[in-house]
């Protein structure tokens, strides 16, 4: 016998997800006090899951499928149209290959070593304020187009780490800077096609084991090369997720500065910086939710689920599920010390499988990134820290610190 599931009243609640954010879906589980309930959202029925379970459900691939799950104005600017994250099945087995080939850890240690570069060349020669957000997205730009095989002029800098930018700030937002994204999505795409055209026809040759190469040479499961703009979209996925851990950088520092027990334990070994960033990741807004869809009718736990019907997991609520973390909203490191992972307790970046499932083909990159940005700040450079607003609203998608963390008096430690 299926039970109901549990019900928000109401036509839509799209304006109460913008106003909540963050906190909509950890709202409702709250009130319900189930990990499982519905709403409206964009005038459609949608199911929101969250917790071990849900999650677990959720990354089920013969229940769900990513296809038509995104709204098309994410697709429209965060994640392109033709992207990894639309496919299902053997399609994004297939392709999510091509991602992971770059993933070994020679190719990682390789673009930890060229963002510790960028930020040496960024901090030695800082003068008076350093806006931290804005300065972590030109250390990764430059570091992973020469990562990934992109050429470009130190006179573009500032426009292409701005497209990238606006391809993760825009995604929600409404009104002009919705605009703007779609354009600087428009504008990046036609700027990688143009070098996936070049390459092919051997006139820009990138090294070999780079995203340029790899991705421009790909053949899909039926032996045909990508199209020239799909190759565009996921050498973006590259680019763009990369830039977008500014956002972590950012957290990362100001965890640095405002946890003093935590950074004393790091800087003496009680915890090592693996734990610590892992931390950073649970504790601090990332993305709120991803989106399936029903693959064909089902039930689970008594509760029917129906073919197309779309599906959210929460994912910044599951990261702070009292049933699975002690006292989540502090901040402790310590956690993650001998922690045993589970891929639907933790999932900053998605859960289950990262090889083959819909979990961020980056993890591994992100963490490393983000352990080089605790030894820069930790052991290679002193700063000042001015006073400032470090608040961060979990209403804002991406949520950011106010004053996107501004340091002072940078100098290399002897």
């Amino acid at each position: 016998m299926t039970k109901p599931i549990p019900k928000e009243q109401g036509l839509d609640h799209s304006l109460d997800f913008l106003r909540e954010g963050y906190q909509f879906v950890p709202n409702r589980r709250t009130s319900f006090q189930s990990n499982i309930f519905e709403t409206r959202l964009l005038g459609e029925r949608a199911i929101c899951l969250g917790g071990e379970e849900g999650a677990a459900l959720f990354y089920d691939a013969d229940r769900f499928v990513r296809q038509d799950a995104a709204p098309k104005r994410l697709l429209k600017t965060l994640f392109g149209e033709t992207g990894v994250q639309t496919l299902d099945g053997p399609a994004h087995t297939h392709r999510k290959r091509m991602f992971m080939s770059l993933m070994f850890p020679e190719n990682v240690d390789r673009l930890t070593r060229l963002v510790g570069r960028e930020w040496e060349k960024e901090l030695d020669q800082a003068d008076g304020e350093t806006v931290l957000y804005e300065t972590a997205q030109r250390v990764l730009m430059r570091a992973v187009c020469e990562w990934a095989g992109v050429p470009f002029a130190e006179s573009e800098v500032d426009k292409r780490t701005d497209e990238m930018r606006l391809l993760f700030e825009s995604g929600t937002a409404l009104g002009p800077k919705h605009i703007l994204g779609r354009k600087a999505r428009a504008s990046a795409e036609a700027w990688i096609s143009s070098m996936v055209e070049e390459v092919r026809t051997k006139r820009l040759l990138p090294n070999e084991k780079t995203a340029l190469y790899e991705f421009a040479w790909h053949r899909d499961e039926s032996g045909e090369l990508l199209p020239a703009d799909v190759v565009a979209v996921e050498v973006i996925n590259i680019l763009r997720p990369t830039v977008a851990v500014s956002i972590y950088v950012l957290f990362t520092v100001l965890a640095l500065h405002q946890f003093d027990e935590a950074r004393t334990k790091l800087a003496n070994g009680t915890v090592d910086a693996t734990a610590f960033v892992q931390e950073v990741r649970r504790f601090y807004p990332f993305f709120p939710v991803t989106a399936a869809r029903v693959k064909h009718d089902f039930e689970w736990e008594g509760y029917r689920f129906e073919a197309g019907t779309l599906v959210l997991l929460d994912l910044y609520g599951t990261n702070h599920d009292p049933a699975h973390w002690d006292e989540p909203g502090q901040f402790n490191p310590e956690r993650f010390v001998d922690w045993t992972e589970s891929p639907f307790t933790f999932i900053p970046q998605g859960g289950r499988d990262v090889d083959f499932g819909h979990r961020c083909a980056g993890e591994h990159v992100t963490i490393a990134i983000m352990k080089e940005t605790v030894d820069v700040f930790l052991n290679r450079y002193r700063y000042d820290v001015p006073p400032q607003d470090f608040s961060y609203s979990l209403v804002d998608l991406p949520s950011l610190p106010k004053s996107r963390l501004v340091l002072t008096d940078i100098e290399r430690r002897a």
